[in-house]
């Protein structure tokens, strides 16, 4: 190719080489952000069947972290027992609670829904 021939290109041909280069610039950049930017619609989504996690999983936060779990027992209790009202002392000491029974090796095992149960009767 000599100097100042152009090829083919899609640019008309008035362009100075600048303002192809700015031209395809406008097409080139956006594309390239959408292919480096991180997209939130390809995250996964996990969900937990709560009454399969068993101490060990919750005590060694092998699903998730354990205050997660912790909230959601005591929303799902309260609730049954449809009661609106978060003493903060009394779910910290629960907490404990199950926290200390699901730490003993010997209820590993035991679905962590099983020990509140055990823990503080069926409704929580």
């Amino acid at each position: 190719m000599l100097a100042g021939e152009r090829t083919a290109r899609s640019c008309p041909p008035s362009m100075t080489l600048m303002e192809e280069f700015m031209h395809r610039g406008t097409v080139a950049v956006p594309s390239l952000i959408l292919v480096f930017s991180p997209i939130s619609i390809g995250e996964a989504q996990v969900a937990i069947d709560v009454s399969r996690v068993t101490c060990d999983q919750y005590v060694h936060a092998k699903i998730t972290t354990p205050n997660y779990i912790a909230a959601w027992l005591s929303g799902y209790y309260n609730g049954k027992r449809n009661n609106r009202i978060i003493d903060l002392q009394q779910l910290q000491e629960n907490v404990m609670k199950v926290e200390n029974y699901c730490s003993d090796e010997k209820n590993f095992k035991v679905p962590v829904m099983n020990a509140v149960e055990r823990l503080f009767g069926k409704k929580g």
